[in-house]
């Protein structure tokens, strides 16, 4: 059978959505950002691909989750721009990844075809390292500051505090995402679970108030007198 078609996705700042032309069918990708996340629903027998864009020596970090589903598990695979396999996970329910790049589109998907009822789930999250903004920032602030000659302190002390914080700051963001997500796993396990529990103390209920019954009618009938009086 013919797979189905994937959708084409281009994630945009302030999480706009826009069709994509040129890349091919069963693709989606990503604006140059740092940090981006997305999470979406994987229907059953259905796989989806999505392309990042990357520069040579820079670093590609991901990260997914599977927040809900049956098994909450998952196929993953990460391929090259020459479309060689870099990382394939069977049937997981999370994973991290990171990877040094060269020019070219990385792809990566989510693969959820043995799966023929259950629906996923996923968060994924990627972090880009090295993409070759921190280079320009630092020559537009040479522009605009002068007299550095009459401060303590050199512009590259500045640019460098400046740099930390934002390292920083980008990294409490993450964590602050990645907690969000596991919290919303966990409450669909407890959500299940609670589902479950009540489903079958219903039927404990049921079986105890037949299982009652019986009893009853047991000890009923070895105290009744079956003698037939004659007349």
């Amino acid at each position: 059978m013919a797979p189905l078609p994937w959708p084409r996705l281009l994630l945009l700042p302030f999480g706009c959505f826009a069709l994509l032309l040129s890349p091919p069918p069963g693709a989606a990708e990503f604006s140059p950002s740092l940090d981006s996340d997305f999470t979406f629903t994987l229907p059953a027998g259905r796989k989806e691909c999505f392309y990042q864009p990357m520069r040579k020596e820079a670093s590609l970090e991901l990260e997914y989750q599977v927040l809900d589903g049956a098994g909450l598990d998952v196929d993953f695979h990460l391929l090259s721009p020459k479309g060689e396999t870099l990382v394939f996970d069977e049937r997981k329910s999370d994973g991290v990844h990171t990877v040094e790049t060269e020019d070219g589109d990385y792809m990566f998907c989510f693969d959820n075809t043995f799966s023929t009822i259950s629906e996923k789930v996923i968060f994924f999250e990627l972090i880009l390292d090295n993409m070759g903004e921190d280079g320009q920032d630092q020559e537009d602030w040479k522009k605009y500051v002068t007299g550095t000659d009459l401060l303590d302190m050199k512009l590259e002390d500045i640019l460098e505090s400046i740099n930390s914080v934002k390292a920083r700051l980008s990294k409490s963001v993450q964590i602050q995402t990645l907690l969000r997500a596991f919290e919303a796993r966990d409450r669909n396990i407890q959500e299940s679970n609670f589902d479950r529990v009540n489903f079958w103390s219903m039927v404990n209920l049921g079986v105890m108030v037949v299982v009652s019954a019986v009893q009853v009618y047991m000890l009923k009938s070895l105290f009744e007198d079956k003698r037939k009086s004659r007349t």
